[in-house]
């Protein structure tokens, strides 16, 4: 097919952690190309539409998430990326606690599911359409590198934590353990106690932390 036109997209990538593993929303696509294939959430910019509003609308029509906040990340520009026509897309990624994902097919997907990012990388899990495992790969990196000069881990954590849930996520991104006292000096001045304890723990309770109102905008 000749491409004649150039069309911008936003392509969608919600990250969250379910069972000790990193996990990825994806969507199972209704239409071509592609059908029946597992992609990223996704739609074409409006003539009217900024790039941020696309995302928005992009992510409440595939997924049926609303409210959730996007950072761009990459834009993607291969000429052949699409077999429809030129296609440039800006990526962009969330990071969610998991009880914030209440998702749901939407327009132009018939399922909506949560896949474990590092086999999907292995190919142990379905390719995904279009070129999007290289984004995903891509966004992987990014989340590996970031983890050790930003807070990013604590947009996977609820208000309130355990150190050793905030270590954990820490390694989940990095993708290896930690030494607990390296682990706990390095993150001293970022959180602040709370009086809350766990509860119903077969060992000794452990407290609840919070990232330091302070830190929430730095």
């Amino acid at each position: 097919m000749k491409k004649s036109r150039i069309s911008v997209a936003v392509d969608l990538l919600v990250f969250t952690i379910e069972d000790n593993r990193l996990k990825l929303l994806m969507v199972r696509r209704e239409e071509e190309p592609y059908k029946d294939r597992l992609a990223l959430p996704g739609v074409f910019v409006g003539e009217e539409e900024d790039l941020d509003a696309a995302a928005k609308r992009g992510i409440l029509e595939e997924a049926g998430l609303k409210d959730i906040y996007f950072e761009q990340l990459y834009t993607w520009g291969g000429i052949d990326r699409d077999p429809r026509m030129r296609i440039i897309s800006v990526s962009y990624m969330a990071l969610v606690p998991l009880e914030q994902l209440n998702y749901s097919a939407g327009a132009r997907t018939t399922e909506v599911l949560l896949l474990d990012v590092e086999e999907l990388l292995r190919g142990e899990a379905e390719e995904p359409a279009f070129d999007h495992k290289e984004i995903i790969r891509y966004a992987r990196w990014r989340l590996m590198n970031k983890v050790e000069y930003t807070k990013i881990a604590f947009h996977f954590l609820p208000e309130e934590f355990t150190l050793p849930e905030l270590q954990r996520v820490y390694e989940i991104l990095l993708g290896k353990p930690l030494y607990k006292a390296n682990f706990r000096k390095k993150i001293a001045d970022l959180v602040e106690e709370t009086d809350r304890y766990t509860e119903g723990d077969a060992h000794r309770p452990s407290k609840y932390y919070r990232l330091k109102e302070q830190e929430k905008n730095v």
